[in-house]
């Protein structure tokens, strides 16, 4: 879950690689998992689909028991609100959701009106593009 990332488990992200256009989307799902490589597409193994990934950089070390980097990977299930806007999420989020254009390369992203459900605030609809 998104509350449970510390920026230090992300520092040694260098990319995030998007594979799908983010603009339309209220949030993401995120969560570290742990994965061969600090590079590359990671294979999928969740329900609904796979949005995003962090790359990391080589000063990234791997787990000395499993020899696996953690890296965060974004995803969507069927349920959420990009597919059903009247459902489970209408409002508000899951918990590990963050609003996809405030996430970073080491940074964790946050919640923000637009995720949650709720009306953008005039302040927010100056920030956008």
């Amino acid at each position: 879950m998104s509350a449970l990332i510390a920026e230090d488990e992300i520092v040694h992200e260098v990319d995030l690689v998007w594979l799908e256009d983010i603009s339309g989307l209220d949030y993401v799902r995120q969560s570290l998992d742990r994965l061969p490589t600090r590079r590359g597409r990671p294979a999928y193994h969740r329900d609904g689909r796979m949005v995003g990934y962090a790359l990391l950089g080589p000063g990234a070390k791997p787990s000395r028991s499993s020899g696996t980097f953690r890296r965060r990977v974004f995803w969507l299930l069927p349920h959420d609100r990009d597919t059903d806007p009247d459902g489970l999420y209408a409002t508000g989020a899951p918990a590990e959701a963050v609003d996809a254009r405030t996430l970073a390369p080491g940074s964790k992203g946050r919640k923000t009106e637009r995720s949650e459900g709720g009306p953008m605030s005039s302040a927010m609809r100056e920030l956008m593009p």
